[in-house]
């Protein structure tokens, strides 16, 4: 659920950052510690925002991602928090954020989280659900940056 923010969110860990770590663990479990430990440093969701609202539909697990947008700028700038009731889920809720928050609409639209995904290894090593409901996060936050685009038309 979109709604209008004044101030920035708190910053994410750096998509780069997250890159270079991965790079460095040739271990598999070694990774996944690491993505269970993004989600540790995710900024807390706010109870009021853990409503049906920001729930993303399609995850097995609870997931809620909640999106402000900033305007001001040429285009409407969106930082998202969230969170997931599974440790695993909730480190894949962090990578995507350091990919998508704090930037246009634009640049979210033109992003592709699928292939960072990928590149990562993360589809070959978790469930087909988790990779279906980390796809079901992607639509969810291109759906929020078009609908910001929309309104700021």
């Amino acid at each position: 659920m979109l709604k209008m923010a004044q101030t920035a969110a708190p910053a994410n860990p750096d998509i780069e950052d997250i890159v270079e770590n991965f790079a460095l663990l040739d271990d598999w479990d070694d990774r996944y510690r690491y993505v269970i430990e993004l989600g540790r440093g995710l900024t807390p969701l706010p109870d009021a925002d853990r409503n049906d609202g920001n729930k993303v539909q399609g995850c097995t697990s609870q997931v809620w991602v909640a999106t402000s947008v900033r305007h001001g700028t040429a285009a409407p700038l969106l930082d998202f928090v969230g969170d997931s009731d599974a440790h695993i889920v909730r480190g894949l809720v962090a990578i995507l954020l350091a990919m998508v928050s704090g930037r246009t609409a634009p640049e979210i639209l033109a992003a592709d989280p699928i292939a960072l995904f990928e590149k990562l290894g993360l589809r070959e090593h978790l469930t087909p659900q988790r990779s279906n409901g980390f796809r079901s996060m992607v639509r969810r936050i291109k759906a929020d940056a078009q609908a910001a685009m929309a309104a700021a038309a």
